[in-house]
């Protein structure tokens, strides 16, 4: 589909849809035809005032949960001479990831038995414990610990945040909010590696972690509305169990091959093969037996939603390699301060902000999104490509120049194809879709991160 017109399966809740909305405040569950009872949450009624109050906050929350995922990148160096790390330095970014990534998918669904507001609020408290016990850690396994409870938290906050902008936002103006959302992420992507290069070189490594922490206020006074236990009769504990495990189960043998052990080894190959199993089983118990599946198999029929899936993960894949490694061969090569690497990604966060906030303007406008979306994803791969190009030898122009364009191209495709998929579907697996598109994304990313430091 290359249209929001011809999105008919969510007109924002008011035709296809087979739930009904509620009124504000009003936490009644209703019955759908396809799953058990589930709280809508559903309000395009707000007053535009409301409105930009709940949006500013979403956005803090989202510029928060993406600097503190990249945060690390340009101090790395220093927390690995402070801790002793050596190569197990690697597991700090990595474990984060892996966490993230593993808990991502459990959020959609959750938020639409829990409510917004609580998955939320849980998942800024685990960010905020994560981070405040990661400064005061004195190993490395600590750190990379308390890094993996962080990003726990962290794979709740961005998709939480798309998913609350979808219940209070019609289809045909999600562009623009989505784009300005893309713009807040990649403000965070560009003050990340940057406060982290300066407090790692000036007020110490701890200072990565406990900048962020103050976001967590939130959390305060939170309540489930409701019957507590009927919510929790409702949770696919075997689905969440089996997403988890499986996640884990590939993504860990793939950060130990060819670093901690060698690829044909019993201890890379064994979990690797569990992994790939552990996920056959859950298709089939999400498929067949879940009564309310944390990742609906339907999904995967719609074209559209299955290209934005794969699409995203090539994303990550690329747009994680170049913010981790990028700064790094710039410390290396020409021998950069943390801070002046983090600097160096500006052209490409900001022409990504840029163009994030331009693309969803004319979605919104248009009702049409296919042609931004191929067009981004040209630019996407002419920038990366020149990029990979670079020697010790070449002069800041034509990488600034590169990474414009590497950066126009992820800005037209990160948040339309996020209105893509969300207007694919039915207005009950709009959040069952937002958090898995993030999450092969992340787990896009979790793959580079791992392979470049096995290449590295």
């Amino acid at each position: 589909m290359g249209s929001l017109q011809a999105a008919a399966p969510d007109h924002d809740a008011e035709a296809g849809s087979p739930l009904k909305i509620v009124c504000p405040g009003d936490s009644r569950s209703l019955d759908t035809p396809a799953h058990p009872i589930l709280t809508v949450q559903t309000n395009l009624s707000l007053p535009l005032a409301k409105r930009l109050l709940i949006f500013t906050s979403l956005a803090l929350v989202m510029v928060v949960s993406t600097m503190d995922s990249v945060i690390v990148a340009t101090g790395l160096p220093t927390i690995s001479a402070a801790l002793g790390a050596g190569t197990a330095i690697t597991w700090v970014p990595g474990g984060y990831l892996l966490m993230s990534t593993a808990c991502m998918p459990l959020y959609g669904r959750l938020s639409d038995i829990f409510g917004r507001q609580v998955m939320l609020c849980l998942a800024l408290a685990l960010f905020a414990v994560g981070n405040l016990l990661s400064g005061f850690a004195a190993t490395t396994i600590q750190l990379v610990v308390f890094r993996a409870v962080a990003g726990a938290g962290d794979g709740g906050l961005v998709s939480l945040a798309q998913i609350v902008i979808s219940d209070v936002v019609s289809l045909r103006e999600r562009g623009k909010y989505q784009g300005i959302v893309g713009g807040f992420i990649a403000l965070g992507f560009a003050l990340g590696p940057i406060i982290g290069g300066s407090v790692a070189q000036h007020a110490g490594w701890q200072w990565c972690f406990w900048i962020t922490i103050p976001i967590a206020v939130v959390v305060m006074g939170v309540r489930v509305e409701g019957n507590l236990k009927s919510k929790l009769l409702k949770v696919d504990y075997p689905g969440c169990a089996m997403t988890l495990g499986g996640c884990v189960l590939i993504i860990l043998p793939i950060t130990w091959g060819g670093v901690s052990f060698p690829w044909d080894s019993p201890v890379v190959l064994a979990p690797l093969a569990s992994g790939i199993v552990v996920l056959v089983v859950l298709c089939l118990w999400e498929w067949r037996a879940a009564s309310l599946p944390i990742i609906p198999m339907q999904i995967f029929k719609i074209k559209t939603v299955s290209g934005v899936f794969s699409a995203m993960f090539i994303n990550g894949f690329v747009f994680f390699s170049s913010v981790f490694y990028l700064p790094q061969f710039y410390q290396t090569a020409h021998r950069y301060s943390p801070l002046q690497a983090g600097l160096m990604l500006i052209p490409l966060l900001v022409s990504q902000m840029a163009a994030s906030w331009v693309a969803g303007m004319a979605v919104s406008k248009t009702g049409r999104y296919r042609g931004i979306i191929y067009t981004g994803f040209g630019l996407y791969a002419i920038g990366n490509g020149l990029l990979s190009t670079l020697t010790p030898s070449a002069s800041k122009a034509p990488a600034i120049v590169y990474m414009i364009i590497a950066g126009c191209g992820t800005g037209m495709t990160l948040q339309t194809t996020t209105v893509a998929a969300q207007a694919s579907v039915s207005r009950e697996d709009v959040s069952v879709v937002t958090a898995f598109r993030n999450f092969v994304r992340l787990l896009g990313g979790t793959f580079s991160v791992t392979i470049g430091s096995v290449i590295m």
